[in-house]
């Protein structure tokens, strides 16, 4: 903004915001005199093309127009709420060459706050910038000067400079200042050469100031010294910390009526500009994801620079009051909005113009709506509509209303089942009703119905899983832990290497200790397995494998039997391999709502008996591995945090940590393959670049400790042969797997493929196949056979023994009167066995065991085909 205007404009969310001082009408009698901060707030109206006042403020000062101006606006960060917000400068001129500041903020409600004010027994003209804060800064005397609400007072910088080109936020650094200053040349013999040289050449230099910090950043990063004497002003466009050093794109314009871009220190494009001395440049972003470069110049001309192949000139415009960037229109992305010069119009903005230099071109004076007659009925099409309209919303607040009913009663079914699993584990006996007591007493209260067939002993029913569920004893655990990570809690049971129940049976529960009659008490969380072999050579984590989409629905998973119950042996000496751990994981900001929280940890498991190679019994068991207690405090003091530290170029975190940080990561492997050179580049890039170190207990594995994204992401890099190597990643997201593989592509060699494995060999997956199918066949045998031998005890039942008709010729039968009746009788019971035969009926719990015997063994065989494929 030009500085003593009376008149500011600012873009904000959208809106322009016009800052005028105005002198109220004087008041005969009145001897103090007062100036009116007035603000209003102007949006762009898509169906009139034109720009309306939404709201206005104002603020008052006691003083005449001579002595009140407004010296600059800009939007900034309010430190207190994080939030950015319009301020104001304004300066008051006393006596005895005194000017009193005062900044202002605007709030939503057109409110004006005073952050703070300060004197200076001179008048800011040189270089005022406002950031976050917020803060004002200014150069006078060749001396850099700021002042925020922290500090109430005037501070200097220890820095001498001869103008400020930039102000803004830089990663890890915070607020920085970019200026030129007379080269200082340092007495050691370790400096830059070449930077020393260009110093003394030039007899300038760039640098950086950290407000915060107080620490000077090397100039170089940003542009070479040669340029110092011609750059007016810079806008940085990028900026991020890579492999702790700081990497920079911007734009600076020149004396020479240039626009340069530089990267990294380094000029990368010029742009010759259409009008000379260039005053201020700043950036915009498109729909088409383009970045503009918006050039002002002294005379009240403006260009725009497009970055296509090379920097060129795609529109420049003339006699422009001002340039604001901002989204207008609504579109999520910017335009630019011009403000012309009109002598002939009091309102500010009546000559303007809206464009993104692609489809948005709006512009003031022009009549966008197009003369279209009026279409005959189209008054009583619009009543139809809106009646349409009328009976959808009807159905729709009926749809509303019944989802809320249906949600009201999965509350109380969820609430009741956690009251028997509170019963079970706190060994109370919980009585479950009968069939007719379900029934009746659900039909009253809940409006339900029995869920199961009227018969005296369901197969499956609930009550003989109760019963069934048992406890063991207390040797079974080794040991219970929780960790932190992230807003995730992890709760962790370490079982011995004696524990010889199948993994695949096996789960953690988190309940509640409290009564909460509104709330569930059951957590909800995801079991993860992690097995860890007594070499730590390797780490192997089991996880809930992704299914096919369409077999997702097929079936009730809690009745699916994974290929290793069938085959106990084969999976017996992999159990015995070493120690195993099982992983809870649950979201924590939930839980720290409570403040303190008591969780009970129960592990569900299944105890099968085999004998001669099959099935005999399952039962199941559930064991109190006891309590954990959580609370905001010791979360704040870090007690249950991951700490991953380097000693010795190891990483010391422990077995506990280790397994945390797995629990929450997502694992992929990926084959690698060089045909033309070695893949010794992947462990320099994981060892460099990524910052990695190996864990002090397995070396095979490491853990990043770069800055970002990245940091906590475990590695397991192993080599099969020099050109050929398995990368295996434990990532938070997938986010930072792609930045992990976008990094990795960059040092791997043109000709390597990189392809993701599916969990499992080929050759084992195909002898998977082989016995899932052969499963499925046997499956299907065993339930025709079922059928048909229960077929043929129902018929056996009708026939009495010792009433068997002899198979005498029919010749025989037929002489007699009573051999005709006994053909007659036997033709009747043939057809009755016949009838039998034919209409044969299955009881709906037998049919409900075949069916998920059957989905069982297809689900299992498609699931292995979809891994191979």
């Amino acid at each position: 903004m030009l500085l003593g205007e009376q008149e500011q404009f600012l873009s904000y969310n959208g809106e322009v915001l016009i800052f005028q001082l105005s002198e109220p009408k004087h008041v005969e009698g009145a001897a103090d005199k007062t100036m009116h901060l007035c603000v209003r707030r102007m949006a762009f109206d898509r169906d009139t093309k034109l720009f309306v006042q939404k709201s206005s403020g104002v603020f008052s000062m006691r003083g005449s127009h001579l002595k009140i101006g407004i010296v600059c606006c800009s939007c900034t960060t309010d430190s207190r709420t994080g939030v950015i917000l319009p301020c104001i400068l304004m300066k008051k001129k006393k006596r005895n060459n005194v000017v009193q500041y005062l900044l202002l903020l605007l709030h939503s409600s057109n409110q004006f706050e005073q952050s703070f004010h300060f004197k200076l027994d001179y008048e800011l003209k040189e270089d005022i910038r406002l950031f976050a804060g917020p803060s004002v800064l200014w150069r006078h005397a060749n001396k850099l000067f700021h002042i925020s609400p922290n500090t109430c007072t005037v501070l200097s910088a220890p820095v001498q400079l001869s103008s400020v080109v930039w102000t803004g936020e830089i990663e890890d650094e915070g607020t920085v200042v970019l200026g030129i200053r007379t080269a200082y040349l340092p007495e050691s013999e370790d400096e830059d050469m070449f930077s020393t040289s260009d110093k003394v050449i030039w007899g300038s230099e760039f640098f950086g100031y950290t407000i915060e910090t107080q620490k000077m950043l090397t100039g170089t990063c940003f542009m070479p010294h040669a340029y110092s004497r011609v750059v007016s002003s810079v806008c940085v466009c990028k900026n991020k910390m890579l492999k702790r050093q700081l990497r920079i794109l911007l734009v600076a314009i020149t004396h020479k009526n240039q626009l340069i871009c530089f990267q990294d220190g380094l000029p990368k494009g010029v742009c010759e500009l259409p009008y000379e001395n260039p005053r201020l440049v700043k950036t915009a972003v498109t729909s088409s994801n383009d970045l503009l470069f918006i050039v002002s110049f002294a005379s009240g001309n403006t260009c725009v620079v497009q970055k296509r192949d090379s920097l060129q000139v795609a529109s420049k415009w003339q006699k422009v009051k001002s340039v604001l960037v901002d989204d207008y229109i609504g579109s999520g992305s910017e335009q630019l909005l011009l403000l012309f010069e009109d002598d002939s119009s009091t309102d500010v903005l009546s000559t303007f113009k809206i464009t993104d230099l692609g489809e948005v071109n709006y512009a003031s004076g022009i009549n966008y709506k197009h003369d279209v007659p009026a279409a005959e009925g189209l008054q009583e099409n619009g009543l139809v509509t809106v009646q349409a309209l009328e009976r959808r919303l009807q159905a729709g607040c009926t749809s509303v209303r019944e989802l809320q009913q249906h949600l009201g009663l999965k509350k109380k079914v969820i609430l009741e089942s956690c009251r028997a699993l509170i019963d079970l584990v706190e060994g109370r006996t919980h009585t479950l009703p009968t069939a007719k007591e379900v029934k009746y007493r659900t039909e009253i209260a809940y409006g339900l119905v029995s869920l199961w067939d009227d018969v005296e002993n369901p197969p499956h029913s609930l009550s003989k899983e109760t019963s069934s569920a048992s406890r063991v004893p207390d040797h079974f655990i080794e040991k219970l832990w929780q960790r932190v990570v992230g807003d995730s809690l992890v709760v962790g049971v370490k079982l011995p290497e004696s524990f010889y129940l199948s993994l695949s049976d096996i789960s953690l529960s988190l309940v509640m200790d409290q009564e909460l009659s509104s709330i569930s008490p059951i957590i909800e969380c995801r079991n993860r397995i992690i097995k860890l072999n007594q070499a730590f050579s390797a780490l192997s984590v089991s996880s809930c494998q992704i299914e096919p989409p369409p077999k997702k629905m097929k079936l009730d998973l809690r009745s699916t039997n994974d290929l290793k119950k069938k085959y106990p042996k084969r999976c017996s000496r992999v159990q015995l391999d070493g120690t195993k751990t099982v992983t809870a994981v649950t979201s924590l900001s939930p839980l720290l709502a409570f403040h303190r929280v008591c969780c009970i940890v129960l592990l569900h498991a299944k105890k099968r008996k085999y004998r001669d190679g099959s099935l005999q019994e399952s039962k199941k068991i559930t064991v109190l591995c006891g309590k954990t207690l959580l609370s905001l405090e010791d979360i704040s003091n870090g007690k249950y945090s991951v700490k991953m530290l380097r000693d010795n170029n190891y990483c010391t975190g422990s077995m506990e940590d280790i397994l945390a940080v797995l629990a929450v990561s997502v694992r992929f492997s990926f084959q690698i393959v060089s045909s033309d050179c070695t893949l010794t580049p992947v462990n320099s890039w994981l060892l460099g670049e990524m910052e990695c170190t190996p864990f002090k207990e397995c070396h095979d594995n490491i853990f990043c400790h770069k800055a970002g994204n990245v940091y906590g992401t475990v590695f397991n890099w192993t080599l099969k042969n020099p050109f050929e190597g398995v990368l295996t990643v434990f990532c938070r997201n997938l986010t930072v797997l792609f930045q992990c593989l976008h990094s990795l592509t960059r040092v791997l060699p043109p000709s390597c493929d990189v392809k993701l494995l599916r969990s499992g060999s080929k050759g084992a997956l195909t002898e998977q196949l082989a016995l899932a199918l052969e499963k499925e066949m046997l499956t299907f045998r065993s339930s025709f056979f079922s059928k048909e031998s229960q077929a043929e005890n129902s018929l056996a039942v009708g026939n009495e023994p010792g009433k068997k008709i002899s198979d005498a010729p029919v010749a025989s039968l037929l002489d007699s009167e009573e051999g005709v009746q006994q053909f007659r009788k036997k033709l009747q019971n043939e057809r009755e066995e016949g009838v039998l035969s034919m209409n044969q009926t299955m009881n709906g719990a037998l049919y409900q065991e075949i069916a998920l015997k059957i989905a069982a063994a297809q689900l299992s065989s498609d699931m292995i085909v979809w891994r191979l494929s």
